[in-house]
């Protein structure tokens, strides 16, 4: 195995994100030729999971009871 640390200064939280999803791409991209890559980051699962979602959100509205606009309309 082999190592390499990164020490990232002077980048905003939107560089980071987006340089976090670039390496996400790099082991993505290297898995095919049996390349294990292995990354460490703080909030590295929840900077992938939304930097990769396609839009939909994990968020669930309670239903609205009837209201009069449905009880005109039905």
């Amino acid at each position: 195995m082999k190592t390499i640390t990164l020490n990232v200064e002077g980048i905003s939280q939107n560089q980071w994100s987006t340089f976090v999803l670039e390496l996400n791409l790099m082991k993505k991209a290297w898995k095919s030729y049996g390349v294990q890559v292995e990354l460490k980051a703080p909030n590295l699962n929840k900077i992938i999971s939304q930097g990769t979602s396609n839009g939909e959100k994990s968020v669930y509205y309670k239903k609205n009871k009837n209201n009069h606009i449905k009880n005109i309309f039905g």
